[in-house]
């Protein structure tokens, strides 16, 4: 399952999108890369999903270009030919570009400024042994089982 973040619908509203684009922009966004923001899907998929006539869903497309939500690019074939658009949902590409500037710990908190989660704990003065070395600390020397002898006749 995957999941995308889209602004919530009450912000959308008060940038002035249209209650009836907010379907077509949340469609879009689920066929949205989320590392690069850009998508492709065909109009008549978007269509078919949403219910409406591939004309309406061009008109919410260009609704959301003006409003500066959604941005065109165009694919072109070999020999320069149309292809058809690639869209870039602009809101997804800001939160990449937030997403490169401060590295957070997942709670909006810039990496590092945190204080420590467990504050009664104390550190380690000395290294853990690796496994190897734990077995050469335990080697089984002539020397060895005769004090472990010596002990267990006592």
């Amino acid at each position: 399952m995957k999941f995308t973040r889209i602004p919530k619908i009450s912000q959308l509203i008060s940038q002035g999108v249209p209650v009836e684009v907010i379907p077509t922009y949340a469609a879009l966004s689920d066929y949205t890369n989320n590392k690069t923001g850009l998508c492709w899907p065909r109009m008549s998929t978007l269509a078919v999903i949403l219910g409406r006539s591939p004309r309406t869903i061009q008109r919410h497309l260009h609704q959301l270009q003006d409003l500066g939500l959604v941005e065109f690019v165009e694919r072109r074939r070999w020999r320069g030919r149309f292809a058809g658009y690639t869209y870039r949902v602009m809101h997804i590409v800001a939160l990449i570009r937030r997403k490169k500037r401060v590295p957070t710990t997942g709670h909006g908190q810039p990496v590092g400024d945190a204080p420590p989660i467990f504050t009664k704990t104390r550190g380690s003065k000395t290294t853990p042994i690796n496994p190897p070395q734990l077995a050469r600390y335990f080697e089984t020397t002539p020397a060895a089982l005769t004090e472990v002898r010596k002990c267990s006749q006592e």
